[in-house]
């Protein structure tokens, strides 16, 4: 089954991005480029034009409607406020989708990062019929990795030159390879993080 388009959750709404959606996502990377440029190479290539961020939303979309790619933006609760971005990337060959996100940087630090990956995590293997979840992370990248430590990701190994360098003629850098397999899901920390999906025509799906 492809993703849902939109997932709520307790405190997010995590859906696919709209051209709209521009001016704020926009401002949630611009007042981050500090927080995010160390562990985010296209944050390098900030900060976009407005009419550019028109264009890679225009883009996200395109890929989502294709089920290429599933990139999604994440957005409080009133959906006034890009918190953060997020998405279901095929990588990892078939029966799986990685996650990857960011949060903005004046929301760090309050759990949201938790709390979207394991709604994406049951979203996976409970609407899309996943076989594997996967998360790569920066080894440096502490704060990160705590992710998918707390909700219960075991850690396969260090995946060398796997991740795109941080700065233009620098080396790939290695990552650290998380996963989630279904039967793995029942005895996690996700199953505390409720949601609700829905389809492109804004149904609830069961």
């Amino acid at each position: 089954m492809t993703p849902p388009y939109r997932i709520e959750s307790e405190r997010l709404v995590i859906r696919c991005w709209e051209p709209d959606d521009a001016p704020a996502v926009k401002d949630a990377i611009d007042s981050s480029l500090d927080h995010l440029r160390p562990w985010m190479p296209w944050a390098r290539d900030e900060p976009q034009s407005l009419d550019e961020k028109v264009d890679l939303l225009r883009y996200f979309r395109g890929e989502f409607d294709l089920e290429k790619n599933f990139v999604y933006g994440v957005f409080d609760r009133d959906e006034s406020r890009v918190v953060g971005g997020s998405g279901l990337h095929p990588r990892g060959g078939d029966g799986s989708l990685e996650i990857g996100y960011w949060i903005r940087a004046d929301s760090v630090g309050q759990g949201l990062a938790t709390e979207l990956t394991a709604v994406l995590t049951r979203v996976g293997f409970e609407l899309v019929g996943l076989e594997r979840v996967d998360i790569q992370v920066d080894p440096a990248n502490e704060v990160s990795q705590k992710v998918p430590r707390k909700l219960g990701f075991t850690l396969e190994g260090r995946l060398r030159r796997r991740l795109p360098p941080k700065s233009e003629g620098e080396p790939r850098r290695d990552a650290l390879l998380f996963t989630m397999v279904r039967d793995e899901l029942a005895g996690s920390a996700c199953l505390a993080y409720d949601y609700a999906a829905f389809d492109a025509l804004s149904r609830e799906l069961p």
